[in-house]
């Protein structure tokens, strides 16, 4: 009974649901959109855009998590203290690009695919958390790091043991932000060539089929939800261990 008050559960029901179900919903939208010579999408198949969107924003994540985290440990360390207003900066600087602008500059470097898409995610994703790293690590109580000095751990043991292990679920906050703008924005990735649940969505608004734009969109809305309901459950769990 407790799963079933779970609205993760119920979520992730209606995901699968859908992508079960909409390959056999043509006579449903077709009475919806009598207008619509094919009201359903049939380009690709759903499961496989929703992996290929999945596949996107994991790498366009993880990517930024690496880089990151890595840039605001070596901000907030001594030697890099003074690169931390210049990094802020760059990062701000990656999100004020419009996803469109970033993936036509791209594309003649990189080529068509998902390699431009993963840039431009990474790009997009970077900004949060980086400044949640920042934010967790200043966070620290200075008499943590004392004690951790007095108890003979090494630099980098104290990084790990207690500066980021307590700044652990600031960071996820930022994780958090960093893929919910990463799903968003994985929607255009198909402009570029890239399989996403975006497909239906851009091939809809070129061709003004709103059915397509409807059945892409349900899909990466609940996937967004769902992903952020996990997430915020990491979180929870990184704030209970570090109190």
């Amino acid at each position: 009974m407790r799963l079933l008050r779970d609205p993760l559960y119920w979520l992730l029901a209606a995901f699968l649901l859908l992508l079960w179900g909409l390959p056999h919903s043509g006579p449903l939208f077709a009475h919806w959109f009598p207008q619509l010579e094919r009201p359903l999408y049939q380009q690709e198949s759903f499961w496989r855009l929703a992996l290929a969107h999945l596949a996107l924003v994991v790498s366009g994540s993880l990517l930024a998590l690496l880089v990151g985290v890595g840039c605001a440990v070596f901000a907030t360390r001594h030697a890099g203290r003074a690169f931390r207003p210049l990094l802020e900066t760059v990062a701000a600087a990656g999100q004020t690009f419009p996803p469109v602008a970033v993936l036509a500059i791209a594309v003649p470097v990189m080529g068509f695919g998902a390699t431009p898409a993963v840039m431009a995610l990474f790009l997009y994703g970077l900004l949060p958390i980086l400044q949640g790293t920042l934010a967790g690590l200043d966070s620290v109580p200075a008499s943590n790091r004392e004690i951790a000095v007095g108890l003979g751990m090494g630099p980098w043991r104290r990084l790990w043991q207690i500066e980021l292990a307590l700044a652990a679920p600031v960071i996820m906050a930022g994780v958090r932000t960093s893929v919910m703008i990463n799903i968003g924005t994985a929607t255009i990735a198909s402009t570029v060539g890239a399989e996403s649940l975006g497909s239906p969505v851009i091939i809809g608004l070129s061709g003004f089929n709103t059915a397509y734009v409807i059945q892409g969109a349900l899909l990466v809305a609940l996937l967004a939800l769902i992903c952020d309901r996990l997430l915020e459950r990491v979180q929870r769990k990184l704030s209970g261990y570090a109190q």
